[in-house]
C-alpha cells in the first residue's frame, strides 16, 4: 500500500511538472520614433524545450527627401 501511493504521488507530480507552461523571456528594445507609422523591425524566437526566448527590434530610418 505504500508503495503504491508513493508511485501515485510520483505520477502526479510528474503530470503537474508536464502541464506547467515553460518560462518564456520576452525581450524587446524599441528605438523607433512614436511618429514613425511603419517602423522597420526585426523579430525571432527561439524555442528549446525548457526555455524559450523572443527578440523584437525596431528602428527608424531616416529617408532622403
Amino acid at each position: 500500500m505504500r508503495d503504491r501511493r508513493a508511485v501515485l504521488v510520483i505520477a502526479g507530480l510528474v503530470l503537474m511538472a508536464l502541464t506547467v507552461r515553460h518560462p518564456t523571456a520576452d525581450i524587446r528594445i524599441l528605438t523607433h520614433e512614436t511618429s514613425d507609422p511603419s517602423p522597420h523591425r526585426m523579430q525571432a524566437a527561439v524555442d528549446l524545450g525548457l526555455i524559450g526566448v523572443s527578440v523584437l527590434y525596431t528602428w527608424t530610418v531616416n529617408r532622403l527627401r
